[in-house]
């Protein structure tokens, strides 16, 4: 990790363990009073508990103009987002994603869905449907792999976060209480409650919470949606297409619609607030990560309502395209940011045990 970030990070993190203003602000604050010294362990997992809700930094005495010039949120959000490149497998896909994240989600969703395109052009696959497009045992092959690598990615970046940030034996009711928080999103609410800041200074507000709600049930529902598929055609041999008051669209379609509208409210969110208190040289990736998602939302909801028409080779296309390259980027996106922030909630939860 970058040593220069690590520093301005430790000498922020001391003023504030100093000052103690912040102390019912969120999660870190806990975690950081309870230490004296700073290691990089510690800072990478105060980074990591941090969701950049800048009521800190609004509260804070020691702002510029002032000498000492503090910025967490921005400290607290380079190092976690350097954590993620340096941690993440292969690390330089990580750093060129960051760098260039709309271009790079715009040009591989575009190169996938023209490679779907061409299998379209070499004639039907002879199925119903979708499947009159690119064959069921066609779609396994491409996206099994998909599907499989990301987790076998993450996975290898949680251990070793898990051992940077020295973690130890795991129990139920620390697993529990993180999904517990992270479920309700409980430190986007802010410390009394109120919300947090993220696009206003002088206002509070839940629009931030809700956003990442509304994206994180409607992921949620749309995994459900695909799952159900899988198990109907599998176990009970009912291959799609599936009527509209089945199981996988009463689940994908409300998921589609919950992805769209919380895509867009972070999109709009994004643009509202102040890059200078957040990671701005990642500004492009992070938005790359909305734009993928929002398109594979739209893109899924535009084939449920357009599916038997002529559009539909096209939008498969494009749907297709976009699921493969939401797959595939899925460790270098800020969608590996879910996962280490689930771990970093374990990780303050063993804090607490042992406190």
């Amino acid at each position: 990790m970058q040593t220069d970030l690590l520093q301005e990070a430790r000498r922020q993190a001391e003023i504030c363990n100093a000052c103690r203003y912040c102390e019912g602000y969120c999660s870190v604050f806990p975690a950081l009073h309870q230490e004296r010294f700073f290691t990089d362990a510690n800072l990478t997992q105060l980074a990591n508990l941090c969701h950049n809700c800048r009521g800190c930094y609004y509260a804070c005495q020691y702002t510029a103009p002032h000498e000492f010039d503090l910025n967490l949120p921005k400290a607290l959000a380079e190092v976690r987002q350097d954590s993620w490149e340096s941690l993440a497998w292969p690390a330089p896909v990580a750093r060129r994603f960051q760098k260039s994240g709309v271009m790079i989600a715009l040009a591989t969703i575009l190169g996938f869905a023209l490679l779907f395109l061409a299998f379209r052009a070499l004639g039907s696959a002879g199925g119903d449907g979708f499947y009159a497009v690119l064959s069921h045992s066609a779609m396994v092959a491409i996206f099994l792999p998909a599907f499989l690598f990301p987790l076998a990615s993450i996975a290898v970046s949680l251990r070793r976060y898990w051992t940077e940030t020295g973690g130890t034996t795991i129990a139920l009711k620390e697993i529990v209480d993180a999904f517990g928080s992270a479920a309700k999103m409980k430190n986007l609410a802010g410390g009394h409650g109120d919300g947090c800041n993220f696009e206003d200074e002088d206002r509070f507000s839940q629009a931030r919470r809700h956003a990442h709600q509304a994206v994180m049930y409607g992921f949620l529902l749309c995994f459900a949606s695909t799952s159900a598929g899988t198990l109907l055609h599998y176990v009970f041999d009912m291959p799609a297409p599936y009527p509209l008051w089945s199981l996988p669209k009463l689940l994908g379609i409300p998921g589609g619609i919950l992805m769209v509208i919380g895509t867009v409210m972070l999109a709009s969110l994004k643009l509202k607030a102040d890059r200078s208190l957040g990671a701005a040289a990642n500004w492009g990736g992070e938005m790359g990560f909305i734009l993928l998602l929002f398109l594979v939302a739209l893109s899924g909801l535009a084939l449920y309502a357009l599916g038997s028409t002529a559009a539909m080779p096209t939008l498969l296309a494009i749907h297709l395209g976009s699921v493969l390259s939401f797959f595939l980027l899925t460790p270098y996106t800020k969608m590996a940011h879910g996962f280490y922030r689930l771990t970093a909630l374990i990780r303050d939860e063993q804090r607490k045990s042992a406190g």
